[in-house]
């Protein structure tokens, strides 16, 4: 005798499967969808920071026309200008002071940390960093006009120095200077004080700090080290 088949038993089979089908199409629609939105979003974030950098540099040539600009008083602070004639790391009697945490995020558990105020208000709050987190908010920075656009940058500028005065005061006053080959020794190893391999030609370094505020609160940092002879 032949087996009856059941029709409507194979046609209930079919739907389930349908249905799974169905439900693994939404899912792999929903994740390429994501996929894309995420590369969208990171595409993004690096067309900001590249933005940010490009205003950086502005700011970082601004602030290099201002020390060329005041070369002759470049031995004391000028916070109005942004300007400090020293790391400001060090105390008076040339021991280690509070570190300076420019971007708020270096030296988080340190507490008595020096910030930069970046704000336009320079009302010493530093509400980047949270309350309590730092010892003082004094140090100024200056709004860089060459930046023009949607981004805001402003600027701080130390000097490699333990202190205020004259870099070349090496009783004093002790400078991060570049050394330079001293030409007229006549070769490795001679034994001669009139003519030194190396000598401190160049005045000290700088240092030039930029944050910029960009587009989507784009946050970016730039440090530039700077020489002048």
């Amino acid at each position: 005798m032949k087996p009856q088949i059941s029709f409507r038993a194979q046609r209930g089979v079919s739907l389930l499967f349908a249905l799974l089908a169905l439900v693994a199409l939404s899912l792999a629609t929903l994740a390429l969808v994501r996929s894309v939105d995420t590369g969208a979003l990171v595409l993004g974030n690096i067309g900001f920071k590249q933005d940010a950098t490009v205003a950086g540099d502005q700011a970082t040539r601004e602030a290099i026309a201002w020390l060329k600009a005041n070369a002759a008083s470049l031995n004391n602070d000028a916070p109005a200008a942004g300007y400090y004639a020293s790391t400001k790391e060090l105390k008076a009697d040339k021991t280690k002071d509070a570190p300076v945490d420019v971007t708020g995020q270096q030296q988080q558990a340190v507490a008595n940390r020096k910030l930069v105020d970046w704000s336009d208000e320079q009302d010493k709050k530093c509400p980047y960093a949270a309350a309590g987190s730092f010892g003082s908010c004094e140090l100024k920075s200056v709004n860089a006009a060459a930046v023009t656009g949607g981004n805001k940058a402003r600027y701080v500028i130390f000097r490699l120095c333990a202190a205020e005065g004259s870099a070349n005061d090496d009783i004093n006053n002790s400078c991060a200077q570049p050394l330079a080959s001293n030409t007229s020794a006549s070769g490795r190893g001679l034994i001669d004080y009139a003519t030194p391999r190396f000598s401190t030609t160049g005045g000290p370094y700088y240092r030039i700090v930029v944050r910029v505020l960009g587009a989507r609160n784009t946050v970016g940092f730039t440090e530039t080290i700077v020489n002048f002879y």
